[in-house]
């Protein structure tokens, strides 16, 4: 260990350079809130490690996991993994307490329940405990015919097999004979947009009537927008006005990535005009706009290095670089004044003005996929004497460039030589499970979406950190009756 290591609590990043530890709660956040569960990182999947440190967690604290798992659905809206979550608590017998009601919070969709089972019935067997059958029968009636039937598609595990497993009690006589219609395979078939894109095809009229109909939702729009241009429907103006609509952009709990990639998509081959990129960039400014502006001088950089080049899953055609450029974009629209940069193996200074747009200035930044040096950007403000009020970096923290020591040193340094009051936001892209900053004036963050940057100003002012926002988020008092 380096002479220069001033720190203890340090241990080897994958990349076998030193790095400080994360306590276990802060691991399993940052695992958590960047994961998309088994899909694999630069590094390698790590769904394994997630799991056994979600054990461990759940051992001392179920609480806490239980808070997690509804915070990571609700907050971040995060599938796969909050369905690991439950799942690992229904299993341990200090989580069974909570599952009930965690399921109320986490199943939002019918396939919710399916891809639990799955989970559960995958690693443990058969014996689902009582208490996930009594969470899953109070939210199987929640569900109306056509959303059942929507779903009613699975080949693993499919609706009738978990009404015969949960026995949810009808509340009426309607609810009785639809549970016997899906039992015995009869439900309606629901109209909506897959069916009939099957079966009048991907044409002008079938556009014209999908959009006339009122039946595509806002994820379905955003993800057919290609298709939909290309058809170039008579009444395509309806589609702009629901993607810029800034209820039903609040509404829909999209991820940004989502806005940057439909812009991305239509770009890359020439279709739609200055019209559906001037409503994206409107989408998701909305997105973004409770954000608590920045007040003072703010200093941003991401890291661009050939770590982040892997996509965030299979589905998507994103790179967590570009998932950092985002973020870092978003944070400069909502700050005072800002310096924005990036880094691998080198630093550069990428200025952006606040009026570009969003997503504009995104695409403006171009990953090289170099090594991880992330002391640049910290040098290059000591070196140069650059006063701000708060530093934010957007890294997977694995560092394998440039020094021998963690980068909390030449926070130290400059706190000593330029602002002794300097903020240090580190925001976790890729939850690798060590971190480079510690002490006073440090907030670890992680996650992919915009309600991270909520964290800057909120510890900035002595409210919650991520993990105080998470340990009573929504079960709050360790004794309280959860049964």
């Amino acid at each position: 260990m380096s002479k220069f290591n001033i720190f203890k609590n340090t241990t080897k990043n994958i990349e076998g350079h030193v790095a400080l530890k994360m306590e276990l709660k802060e691991k399993l956040i940052t695992e958590v809130l960047t994961s998309f569960f088994n899909e694999g990182k630069f590094y390698g999947d790590n769904s394994l490690e997630i799991v056994n440190d979600l054990r461990k967690v759940i051992k001392i604290d179920p609480k806490f996991v239980a808070n997690l798992a509804i915070y990571a659905r609700k907050e971040i809206h995060l599938r796969s993994i909050s369905h690991v979550m439950v799942s690992e608590l229904a299993y341990d017998v200090q989580g069974k307490k909570y599952i009930r009601r965690v399921l109320n919070q986490v199943v939002e969709r019918v396939d919710d329940m399916a891809e639990i089972l799955s989970y559960y019935l995958n690693i443990y067997g058969k014996l689902i405990p009582n208490s996930s059958k009594k969470g899953l029968g109070d939210y199987f009636l929640r569900f109306d015919e056509f959303s059942l039937a929507k779903y009613n598609s699975a080949k693993e595990i499919k609706l009738k097999d978990i009404v015969n497993l949960v026995h949810p009690k009808p509340n009426n006589n309607e609810q009785s004979k639809m549970f016997k219609r899906l039992l015995e395979d009869n439900l309606e078939i629901p109209f909506t947009w897959e069916i009939m894109l099957s079966s009048e095809g991907n044409n002008k009229s079938t556009w014209e009537k999908l959009i006339e109909s009122n039946k595509l939702g806002y994820m379905a729009i955003l993800r057919n927008l290609r298709n939909i241009i290309k058809a170039n429907p008579d009444n395509i103006n309806k589609v702009y006005e629901v993607l810029e609509s800034e209820n039903r952009v609040k509404k829909s709990k999209q991820l940004p990535f989502r806005y940057y990639s439909a812009f991305n998509g239509l770009s890359h081959e020439g279709v739609g005009t200055s019209k559906i990129y001037d409503v994206l960039e409107t989408a998701i400014r909305y997105s973004t706009s409770n954000i608590e502006r920045l007040s003072g001088k703010t200093f941003i950089s991401t890291d661009v290095s050939g770590s982040m080049s892997n996509r965030v899953s299979q589905k998507s055609d994103m790179t967590c670089a570009e998932i950092g450029t985002l973020l870092m974009s978003i944070a400069n629209s909502i700050c005072h004044e800002a310096i924005t940069s990036t880094f691998d193996t080198s630093f550069k200074l990428t200025s952006l003005a606040t009026k570009n747009g969003i997503i504009a200035n995104a695409k403006f930044i171009k990953p090289t996929w170099g090594g991880t040096d992330l002391s640049l950007p910290i040098r290059y403000l000591l070196q140069n004497k650059i006063y701000v009020d708060r530093i934010v970096l957007l890294s997977d923290n694995e560092i394998n460039s440039g020094y021998d020591r963690v980068c909390q040193i030449y926070i130290n340094q400059y706190r000593k030589k330029v602002n002794p009051n300097v903020w240090i936001h580190a925001i976790d892209l890729l939850g690798y499970g060590t971190q480079q900053f510690k002490g006073e004036k440090v907030n670890i963050i992680a996650g992919w979406n915009e309600k991270i940057l909520e964290f800057i100003p909120n510890v900035e002012k002595g409210l919650d950190t991520i993990k105080e926002k998470i340990e009573n988020y929504y079960f709050k008092e360790i004794n309280e009756k959860v049964v």
